[in-house]
């Protein structure tokens, strides 16, 4: 009886034994699954030094070219009779624009000009066949010479005046667009007085405006992108030709002026709203995809891959357009930039990238193929 007392005690005894054991072996699986969680999985990427440019916004409208239009006038007053022109219309050179009658005051000098001219060539050759009788004397003849020439020009300046045609037609000096018509059918002008404004076919420039603190970013000669605020134009190209000096005090803007290529004008019409972008001056930064860069109350940073472990490195964010952002920083070309999961670790923290993770299901791999017959 106590024989088999014995052998029952010792055969659970031997149960209690191999169920610790395999108790045990479970929870080192479990601590060694917690390690494993506990490590985050980013991706990484190189980073690169890269050329960037500042851009800044600016606002404004196509004008004309002050240096190539011009404002129609007459050196006489007259009557609009006929106006064949409207503001914004397309002309050809000789196209006519107007038709005026010349003022009467101008007129009557005309016709005065004309009739003293007629009197100083009849009075030369009466002196002439006189001096030929002897009856004058040559310095008679001189000045009745010089009478006849002075007649020619005062009636040649009254024609150039307009006095001499009873209607006289304003044509377009070249090709290119009224700008403006400052008259109207029947109106009076005086001399000088203006009628019309003229633009030549391709003289637009661009009048922007930006925000005062970024004049000190723009000097002439930088390249300028426009494009037209209605519509689905293409954008076309400029250059800056003038930034301003004083804040226009309508717009509270710092005024640019920008030159537009020639075949703008196919496209764009003077009065036009546009949006530009101004590329300023190229530098220098390391390009980390955006994803990568955090901040937090101390600024911008991002974390670099160094022996496994996060290394944060504080950065500022120069150029934060597009996917790929332009940083400056004391960044190791050497290392690695962690992008996806950077926002789940700290600085200093274990971290396993995406290949690692991929090396250690190869690893499993291989030992179940190793356990197999």
């Amino acid at each position: 009886m106590k024989r088999i007392m014995l052998a029952r005690c010792a055969a659970l005894a031997a149960t209690i034994l191999l169920l610790a054991a395999c108790g045990g072996k479970g929870g080192n699986d479990d601590d060694q699954g917690g390690d494993a969680k506990g490590v985050a999985l980013v991706s990484t990427v190189m980073p690169v030094q890269q050329r960037f440019h500042d851009s800044v916004e600016a606002w404004g409208s196509a004008t004309a070219d002050p240096h190539h239009a011009r404002t129609i006038s007459l050196a006489h007053g007259g009557q609009v009779v006929a106006l064949k022109v409207s503001a914004g219309q397309t002309v050809k050179r000789g196209d006519a624009l107007l038709s005026i009658t010349p003022d009467p005051t101008a007129r009557s000098a005309y016709q005065q000009a004309q009739s003293t001219l007629t009197l100083a060539s009849g009075e030369l050759q009466r002196t002439e066949q006189m001096a030929a009788q002897h009856l004058a004397t040559q310095s008679q003849v001189a000045a009745a010479r010089k009478a006849l020439s002075d007649a020619q020009s005062a009636l040649a300046a009254q024609q150039a005046l307009g006095g001499g045609t009873a209607q006289e037609t304003v044509s377009a000096p070249d090709d290119g667009v009224v700008a403006s018509v400052s008259v109207a059918l029947g109106d009076r002008f005086a001399a000088n007085a203006p009628l019309l404004g003229f633009m030549p076919a391709h003289a637009l420039v661009a009048e922007l405006g930006v925000q005062p603190d970024a004049g000190a970013q723009l000097h002439a000669g930088m390249p300028v992108q426009l494009h037209g605020v209605y519509g689905n134009a293409k954008p076309f190209a400029g250059t800056l030709t003038m930034v301003g000096s004083a804040i226009d005090p309508q717009t509270h803007l710092l005024p640019l002026q920008a030159e537009i290529a020639a075949g703008a004008g196919a496209t764009l019409v003077a009065g036009a709203a546009l949006d530009a972008t101004i590329q300023s001056d190229d530098y220098t930064a390391w390009a980390v995809p955006r994803a990568a860069v955090l901040n937090d109350e101390q600024g911008d940073y991002l974390f670099q891959l160094d022996h496994d472990k996060a290394h944060r490195v504080d950065v500022q964010l120069r150029q934060p357009e597009g996917d790929t952002v332009g940083v400056l920083g004391k960044l190791d070309a050497k290392l690695p930039v962690i992008v996806q999961g950077a926002y789940e670790v700290d600085d200093g923290a274990a971290v396993r990238t995406g290949d690692g993770k991929a090396n250690d299901k190869a690893d499993d791999g291989k030992a179940a193929g190793e356990g197999k017959p």
